[in-house]
This record gives C-alpha cells, structure tokens and sequence, in this order.
C-alpha cells in the first residue's frame, strides 16, 4: 500500500509524525481527503479533528486548533496553533470549557461572542477526539 508522511507540528513541538495511507481535514473552504501521490496544495484548517488513516488499518485523530496545511508529493505537514492526541486530553477540564462557552454565548450581551465561539469549538473537538461528545 502507498503511503505519505503525514508531521503535525506547533510552536513547541512536532506532535505527530507518521507513514499514514491517508489525511482527512477540514478546511476553511470545506472538507479534504489527502491521498499519496495528491497535486501540491497550501489551505488553511478549522479547529477540528484531523484523521489519519494507518496503513493496517484503523485511524488515528488528532485535535488541531487552526493552522495550515501543506501537501507535497509525499508528504503532509500540518502547521498548527496547537494541536493534541487523544492521551494528552483532559476530559474534565475539556467539560468545563464546554460549559463555560455555552453560558458565555447565551449571554453574549457580557461577552466577547467570536471569542466565546472558538472556545467551544476546541472544547468540542477536544472531546470529539476522545470519544465523548
């Protein structure tokens, strides 16, 4: 099976770096699936999971928290603000985020609502990518 490399890395270091067999993003602009052998391709991404197919088999999520990404021939490097496997999660703290973004955009009058939004959209992710959304 054809593989590419697939390296998430932030300002503090690389958080991934793996042969997968594909890469599944969400883009500014929509959806992407990254195959071996993709055309050549810079786009920014939304704070969501970003899924790696292993080559046996199974995937591989991975929360990023904005960024870029760049498809080469062989290889994708994902640039992110931040970016967290599963493990590294905690899921209590990732609750209370949840939390407190929902009441701050209810009551958006008291708050900075872009702010609020973005906050819960890590928060779901986070919890997407640990399995209990």
């Amino acid at each position: 099976m054809s593989t590419l490399r697939l390296e998430i890395v932030t300002p503090e270091r690389k958080v991934y770096e793996k042969d997968v067999a594909g890469v599944f993003v969400k883009g500014t602009a929509g959806e992407l699936g990254i195959l071996p052998r993709h055309i050549p391709l810079v786009t920014p991404l939304k704070v969501a999971p970003v899924r790696a197919r292993r080559p046996e088999g199974g995937e591989d999520l991975i929360t990023v928290h904005g960024g870029f990404m760049e498809v080469r021939r062989d290889k994708v490097v994902i640039l992110a603000e931040a970016a967290e496997l599963p493990e590294e999660i905690d899921v209590d703290r990732a609750l209370r985020a949840k939390e407190r973004a929902e009441e701050r955009l209810r009551h958006r009058e008291h708050y900075d609502f872009r702010r609020a939004e973005i906050a819960l959209q890590r928060a779901l992710t986070r919890l997407e990518v640990t399995g209990r959304k």
